[in-house]
């Protein structure tokens, strides 16, 4: 399963997502959507998994839970927007891993591109950094990787450019 990771669009797509979604089964997003129009540019493309974030609206909130619990292949998925990182969890993240910790632990939020090992809950942790034009980030990011059967593979770093700037595929 080939997965195209992104977090805080905060309304704001480009060309460059939407082709890199195209070569993805599914994309997940993990929070602060910021408007339905991102939402329905992802899903014309592939199946979209998500979570809502702190900007997002009570529209988006219909849509999409704040705490997300799946298995993809054999892989148990944990996503929540306001998640924290290994020894910084938010107190939600904290209980839900506590009660039953799963293989990968996706939050957004931060605008902080992560990928971490967590050894005490034997788990993997990423947050893509914003793939969106708003934020204190200097560079708009997002991930993409593979689950074959209970293995995480493949993690790639995208960087779409400077904030406020779009590149173009040529």
């Amino acid at each position: 399963m080939k997965i195209l990771l992104l977090s805080d669009t905060h309304s704001y797509m480009d060309e460059r997502i939407l082709e890199y979604a195209k070569n993805a089964d599914e994309i997940w997003h993990c929070g602060d959507f910021g408007s339905i129009e991102v939402i329905e540019e992802l899903e014309k493309i592939k199946p979209v998994r998500g979570v809502y974030g702190n900007i997002d609206n009570e529209k988006i909130r219909k849509i999409f839970p704040e705490v997300s619990r799946f298995t993809c292949e054999k892989v148990e998925v944990l996503m929540i927007h306001i998640g924290g990182y290994p020894g910084k969890y938010s107190p939600l993240a904290k209980k839900e891993i506590a009660e039953n910790p799963p293989k990968l632990f996706i939050s957004g939020h931060s605008h902080i591109l992560k990928a971490m090992f967590d050894p005490k809950n034997n788990l993997l942790h990423l947050n893509p950094g914003a793939a969106g034009s708003q934020g204190w980030h200097k560079v708009r990011t997002m991930m993409r990787f593979e689950i074959n059967g209970d293995k995480i593979e493949h993690l790639e770093i995208i960087e779409l450019g400077a904030r406020g700037v779009v590149k173009s595929n040529n």
